[in-house]
């Protein structure tokens, strides 16, 4: 279901309850609001435990005044009001406690968002605002400014990160992505530090999509279609809950016939994708009113160069984007099931799902059903919807493991001779 749609009490109960459910924010921290089109602003409650709050709870605001309710707005209502007054644009603001941006926030730091060109696009440069009492008028005109500046996240000297946008599912989603973007460059951290892209690079990704442009009808939907598309979205919503996808990132697909295919839309909350919002690709069109995913051209590539593939996942892992932005290879010799799974895991230079296709669908083998793309994503394939997500989550857990195992010291692969070993007993193809 699209939020946009709903009432702004239920939006922020919605939101609010995300942010919560996923440890980016705690019991009694985080505040958000809305702006609606007569300009009364409803915001959450003051004193109100967050894993429990209620879209009853939710204070309207009439010219700073609560209106129809016994409850009090949140003591941080001042700077949300300071931010309406500086960008008439923005109709919904965002403030929340996660533990990677408070680590940003207490080291008087932001997260660069170039290290991924993902982030850059949904959050650009991130502002910093100085230390001030929370609730204070100081603290309203010190983070106003910078966003009357052009930024859209403004981290808070020792206390947290404000996001706004023009929606709250907006402000939510450069969030939830510069959240992203500090566990990454943390957890890089230990590899050595993130590398960041050139402007050159960045632009890559704005010119370099093949869209799919052709639209079709569609004939009467099949008992296939119906269900691969419950199977597609139950695995996004699976892989949105494990924290594998963002609500902005993450394209999904699955082999419906010899040159089409069920994909993700472009541009939909991850975490409230529905049937209908699939997009059927065929001969290269798309279905009349659907936007597919960016990757679907690379997708129907792969599709048509590897008929033994059924499934197809690209998506911006948490410990594994730690690995491809640091410019570490991800080993999968840890345990034999991550090996069995994952192999070699070759990778492909940056630019290439802009500008040579050819290059990714070229580095996917029988032996190597999982590419790393440069500075991107991991692409995971499959015969089957369960066992692209199946690479996809033994990937991030591999790359989980051996973060951990930085921490305790030298990481001891599995050795040669039982590389081959396993190799012989599970059938891996040759090199």
């Amino acid at each position: 279901m699209n939020i946009d749609y709903q009432h702004p009490r239920d939006q922020i109960a919605e939101i609010m309850d995300r942010i919560y459910r996923y440890g980016m924010t705690t019991t009694s921290g985080g505040n958000l609001s809305i702006r609606d089109e007569g300009g009364d602003i409803w915001i959450t409650p003051g004193g109100t435990d967050k894993g429990v709050m209620r879209s009853s709870d939710v204070v309207r605001l009439r010219e700073g005044v609560p209106v129809d309710t016994m409850l009090r707005p949140s003591s941080e209502h001042p700077f949300h009001r300071a931010v309406y007054e500086a960008r008439p644009d923005v109709g919904a603001v965002l403030h929340a406690h996660s533990p990677a941006l408070v680590a940003f926030s207490v080291a008087g730091k932001a997260p660069d968002t170039r290290v991924l060109p993902q982030a850059f696009d949904a959050c650009g440069r991130v502002g910093f605002a100085p230390y001030a009492v929370p609730g204070s008028e100081r603290l309203g005109r010190s983070i106003a400014e910078k966003f009357a500046e052009g930024c859209d996240v403004v981290v808070l000297e020792n206390h947290g990160v404000v996001a706004a946008g023009a929606t709250l599912l907006e402000a939510f989603q450069r969030f939830e992505t510069l959240e992203f973007c500090a566990r990454t460059i943390l957890n890089a951290a230990v590899l050595g530090g993130a590398r960041t892209l050139s402007a050159e690079m960045l632009a890559l990704r704005r010119r370099g999509w093949k869209a799919i442009a052709e639209s079709f009808d569609p004939k009467a939907r099949g008992s296939r279609e119906r269900e691969l598309r419950k199977t597609l979205v139950d695995f996004v919503h699976r892989a949105y809950d494990r924290r594998l996808m963002t609500s902005t990132e993450g394209s999904f697909s699955a082999r419906l016939g010899n040159d089409s295919f069920l994909v993700t839309p472009y541009g939909v909350d991850r975490r409230a994708l529905d049937l209908g919002d699939l997009a059927l690709v065929e001969g290269g069109r798309r279905e009349i009113g659907s936007v597919p995913s960016r990757s679907a051209s690379l997708h129907r590539l792969i599709y048509a160069d590897h008929p033994e593939t059924g499934a197809i996942v690209t998506a911006q892992s948490p410990y594994v984007t730690a690995f491809i932005v640091s410019g570490t290879a991800l080993d999968s010799r840890t345990i034999p099931e991550s090996y069995i799974n994952l192999r070699d895991m070759p990778v492909v230079p940056y630019g290439a799902q802009f500008e040579d296709e050819g290059l990714i669908s070229a580095a996917i083998t029988a032996r190597n059903p999982v590419v790393i793309l440069e500075s991107d994503a991991v692409l995971a394939t499959g015969r089957t919807v369960l066992e692209a997500y199946d690479r996809l989550e033994v990937a991030e857990a591999t790359a989980n493991a051996l973060l951990a195992a930085r921490r305790l010291g030298e990481f001891r692969p599995i050795d040669d001779a039982a590389v081959a070993e396993i190799e012989a007993a599970f059938g891996v193809p040759p090199r």
